[in-house]
């Protein structure tokens, strides 16, 4: 299911909000973004670009990402773990529809990339897959953020350690790379990955849906076919100024030198359609956090059985998470909880529940936190640890890792004939329309 396909299930199922009055992607479109947070906008109007449309929100739901992979929304951890376990390798096509129009000459000042806060650094590409390729590695895929400094170059934030910086650093010389815009979701899902040296995101792309790949046109690089845009250019060895921009939290990030990115080349649909990314977002957020919870699942799979993993919004998706488990033991919930840290070095608060609470329902969690947990026996608290650098409380050195206190919560029920006391009674279903109740209204 590309973009075009979604934007059309989203319009069908009443998912999607259709805005026809010109919006500017100065500040404006960003206001209107915000307000309709968790919607899919499909912008036909961009102020100065007759051209182009725009969405968001593709990525805001869980069940956006159901729909896109043909699964239920609890399937999805499981689907996403398989899919990193067994990447299948993508087919190559003679050509594509991300190349059926080049913009000549280039001018990164035509696009309709947006201004999403007063205080930004500039124009930013929130939903920018770069491919690059590593010397020793090979491909590798990421999402990164890129702000705009002039007709054809751009700064990229590459995040010290992962996988782009790292081919970055290997290179004396300027290192080719594409950047596809406007990506099926289940692509921009795999770039979000950040799965073992040598595992090619596409390929887990490939295994969670079909993801034909075309040859750029500059570099020697294969993009998504069905993308929307494709910038070619080089990864420079020169650098600038990067930010200020919102971060994940929805405070804004520190400025920092970063390197500059030269565009040479620029292709597109015809009627193309720009993703636009919320900063601090929900489609943020889910993109953030939803490719940390088969790592934790896998982690917590290692001490018991692991039913369920959710990187909860409230925890900006990236430093709070609820686990479910199949309880056989009693100290399940404690190596539960020691073993979701392991799985996300970044996660700083977790709860453990059992298998009959809804992981997805905050409600359901608190029950489960009042009526089953005691802070003096479930209580796990572990100082000076190495935390997220999006933390605003954390304790920040520069040059030294980021340090925080965490906490887990085991919120599971004791086992054994007591374990009846602690379970949630409930009704027998009845059927509301006999009674003249219209269950829906």
């Amino acid at each position: 299911m590309n973009t075009r396909d979604f934007i059309d299930w989203a319009r069908q199922s009443q998912r999607l909000v259709e805005i026809a009055q010109q919006v500017d992607p100065y500040l404006e479109q960003a206001r209107v973004m915000s307000a309709l947070d968790g919607r899919v906008v499909l912008f036909r109007n961009l102020a100065g670009l007759p051209s182009w449309r725009a969405v968001a929100g593709i990525c805001a739901q869980r069940e956006f990402f159901a729909q896109s992979l043909s699964c239920s929304v609890g399937q999805l951890v499981e689907r996403i773990a398989d899919a990193v376990a067994h990447p299948c390798a993508p087919p190559r096509v003679p050509d594509g529809p991300c190349q059926q129009q080049a913009q000549t000459p280039v001018d990164l000042m035509r696009l309709p990339i947006p201004r999403y806060h007063p205080a930004d650094g500039g124009r930013y590409v929130t939903a920018g897959i770069a491919v690059v390729g590593d010397p020793d590695y090979g491909r590798n895929v990421s999402i990164h953020r890129l702000m705009v400094l002039d007709h054809t170059h751009m700064v990229a934030r590459l995040v010290e350690g992962r996988g782009a910086h790292t081919a970055w650093k290997k290179t004396t010389d300027d290192l080719p790379v594409a950047i596809a815009v406007g990506c099926p979701v289940h692509v921009l899902l795999a770039a979000a990955i950040s799965p073992a040296s040598g595992i090619d995101e596409f390929g887990i792309a490939h295994a969670l849906s079909p993801t034909p790949l075309v040859q750029c046109q500059t570099v020697d690089i294969a993009v998504p076919a069905d993308a929307e845009m494709v910038l070619e250019g080089r990864i420079t060895h020169r650098k600038a100024q990067e930010g200020p921009f919102p971060d994940l939290t929805g405070t804004m990030d520190v400025v920092r030198q970063q390197p500059i990115i030269e565009i040479n080349r620029i292709t597109h649909r015809a009627e193309p359609i720009f993703h636009a990314i919320l900063p601090g977002g929900l489609e943020h957020r889910q993109l953030m956090g939803m490719p940390r919870e088969p790592t934790i699942l896998a982690a917590v799979n290692r001490v018991c059985r692991c039913t369920g993993v959710y990187i909860t919004p409230g925890g900006v998706s990236w430093l709070h998470a609820v686990v479910q488990i199949d309880k056989q033991t009693d100290d399940d919930g404690r190596n539960a909880i020691e073993a979701a840290f392991s799985g996300h070095s970044s996660l700083k608060h977790v709860v453990v529940v059992d298998q009959d609470v809804d992981i997805y329902s905050s409600d359901a969690v608190e029950w489960a936190i009042a009526t089953r947990f005691q802070a003096d026996c479930d209580l796990v608290i572990l100082k000076d640890q190495s935390g997220s650098s999006l933390d605003p409380s954390a304790e920040k050195s520069p040059g030294q890792k980021t340090r925080t206190a965490k906490m887990g919560l085991d919120a599971t029920a004791p086992l054994g004939s007591v374990r009846t006391e602690f379970e949630r009674v409930g009704y027998a279903p009845v059927d509301l329309e006999q009674y003249g109740v219209n269950p829906t209204a």
